[in-house]
């Protein structure tokens, strides 16, 4: 008899104890707490520290306070000018209604949540930096271009209860096969700038080269025309002292003309000419042959 009292006793001891237990839970500074009645919604309750409920009518649903963080998978997006980048993104987000995420997100779990938020993030990642040209991905707009992603799915996310706090870019890269078209036509670029370089280089050096000889062709041009002036003086001038000689002599003067005409007319040695005995031409030898037959 005795040991039934004590296993009745000791049965409503840990009865009592599980119903103590189950009236408190305990709130610490990174929770907050939906009540539900019956699967009703009662209270929001976020002040730490020890709470009561009813038990087994009521329950605790926890859910966190803290900022917590989103992780996208890689996103290969588009850009407006045809490229295709490869973005890693992450997201920032916190429950700021605790009864819209009860409502909304199923267990009102935060793999859950996650679950919904992904493809928001994905979906704006992929439709914002779709409708920027590369470079601006990789500017100082790409603030900019985050806040908008955020904002969008703030928008998208109202009724999940929970709010996006930040988004953030890691990186936005182009794929390697783009990465590697891109090396090899820089590389082509590169080569086609080294072309025109040489081609301009060329230009100028046949530019140069024209000049210069268009230079020696007028001083030579000038040099043959000066030459030419002053071989004219000179001829004047030796004209002029044969004019002076003729007039002092003339008969030594034909006589001397006459000599450079045969001198100039019989410079070959097989020299024939063909000409009238009395051609003014052999005056002087005529002289000299009549003399001469005299003297025989």
């Amino acid at each position: 008899m005795n040991r039934n009292l004590s296993i009745i006793i000791g049965s409503v001891a840990m009865f009592m104890l599980v119903v103590v237990l189950s009236c408190v839970y305990t709130i610490y500074p990174t929770d907050q707490v939906l009540l539900t009645e019956l699967g009703a919604p009662r209270a929001v309750i976020s002040d730490a520290g020890l709470h009561f409920k009813v038990p087994f009518l009521q329950y605790a649903n926890f859910m966190p306070r803290q900022l917590l963080n989103l992780e996208a998978p890689s996103e290969e997006v588009i850009a407006q000018d045809k490229k295709r980048l490869v973005v890693d993104a992450f997201a920032r987000w916190r429950i700021v209604d605790p009864l819209k995420f009860y409502q909304a997100v199923p267990y009102a779990s935060q793999e859950a949540a996650e679950g919904l938020l992904t493809p928001i993030l994905s979906s704006n990642i992929r439709r914002v930096l779709g409708s920027q040209n590369f470079a601006t991905v990789l500017s100082e707009k790409r603030d900019q271009l985050m806040q908008d992603i955020r904002d969008n799915m703030n928008q998208e996310a109202k009724d999940f209860g929970v709010v996006v706090v930040d988004v953030r870019i890691r990186r936005a890269d182009l794929p390697q096969a783009n990465s590697d078209a891109i090396y090899q036509r820089m590389q082509k670029e590169r080569k086609r700038e080294a072309n025109e370089y040489r081609a301009e280089g060329d230009e100028t050096g046949q530019r140069v080269r024209a000049r210069a000889e268009r230079e020696v062709t007028v001083l030579l041009a000038e040099a043959t025309r000066e030459s030419e002036i002053l071989r004219g003086q000179g001829d004047a001038e030796k004209t002029r002292i044969l004019g002076e000689a003729f007039s002092q002599d003339p008969d030594f003067f034909a006589f001397y003309r006459s000599m450079q005409a045969y001198q100039d007319a019989l410079k070959s040695d097989n020299t024939t000419l063909v000409l009238s005995p009395n051609s003014e031409f052999f005056r002087y030898f005529g002289s000299g042959g009549a003399g001469e037959g005299k003297r025989k």
